[in-house]
């Protein structure tokens, strides 16, 4: 932490709320991302009683370079998760809840169907509950994504990560023009569903490249976007290259929103953080 900007030290989480999000995350046997992929915004969504739930497990198919989360061969999924993602929305009332998964390259339609099932788990328990889910690539399937779409979320969230370029150190297994055909293809099959995605900085990209990739997610349609600082998350992962100001997240934001994106941006941002807040903006928009 010596060595980090001040701008990026936060609190350790601690207080009753907190041990109320634990307690139902332990009874529930939930994961959630902000725990598995070490999150620093952990303390202030777990203290406003709220977390990012990751469902399919918590051992991924993939081994990006950037991830804290467990990398190697997951245990099938489990038909009781959606029930339980949805009992955990019921009792900690949530507003919004943000979904999300490891990758899973082991199932023939990478968990679209879990997905799915956890959405329509949700909407019968708490119905006025908005649901995003952060998706994987699915290995570019067509049908995987018409299933997700078809359960109606009310965003559809698919992170680049970073500028193409970086793509072979950063996340290997990925292809970037795959993911934007994702996020296109979102739009196109279901247009009344928001569409988003997110990106880190810090990992050797230029400016020049960020705005070329926030020009090729608004060219597939994409309604908003979130950038946050990369933070080395665990021993034996990349390292920062460049700890980026703040004011240069504002110069970030302000370009993404000339190009007509709701955008998110600053060292701390991640792509659930504040995503109801977003979702209000994107409303407010639209009417």
């Amino acid at each position: 932490m010596s060595r980090l900007p001040r701008w990026l030290k936060v609190p350790i989480p601690r207080g009753s709320r907190v041990r109320k999000v634990r307690d139902v995350l332990s009874e529930l046997r939930l994961c959630t991302v902000c725990d598995e992929a070490r999150c620093p915004n952990r303390g202030e969504c777990y203290g406003s009683g709220t977390a990012t739930f990751m469902i399919l497990g918590d051992v991924c198919t993939r081994a990006c370079r950037f991830c804290a989360v467990a990398r190697g061969t997951p245990e099938a999924p489990d038909a009781t998760e959606p029930g339980r993602v949805a009992e955990a929305v019921r009792r900690l009332g949530l507003r919004h809840v943000v979904v999300t998964s490891v990758t899973r390259d082991d199932l023939p339609d990478g968990g679209a169907s879990l997905f799915a099932a956890v959405v329509r788990a949700v909407r019968a328990a708490a119905p006025d509950c908005t649901i995003e889910i952060l998706v994987p690539d699915f290995a570019g399937s067509s049908s995987a994504l018409e299933t997700v779409l078809d359960a109606r979320p009310d965003v559809l969230n698919h992170n680049v990560e970073t500028v193409p370029r970086l793509y072979g150190r950063v996340r290997p297994q990925a292809d970037y023009v795959r993911s934007l055909d994702l996020l296109a293809a979102a739009k196109r099959l279901a247009p009344e569903t928001f569409t988003k995605s997110g990106f880190m900085v810090g990992l050797g990209e230029t400016w020049a490249e960020v705005f070329a990739l926030l020009r090729d997610l608004r060219e597939a349609g994409v309604d908003a976007v979130t950038a946050g600082q990369y933070l080395r998350p665990a021993p034996g992962r990349l390292d920062v290259v460049r700890f980026r100001h703040p004011e240069e997240f504002e110069h970030l934001r302000r370009a993404a929103e000339s190009l007509g994106l709701t955008a998110a941006c600053g060292p701390l941002v991640r792509s659930s953080h504040g995503a109801g807040a977003m979702l209000e903006r994107l409303r407010s928009r639209r009417r």
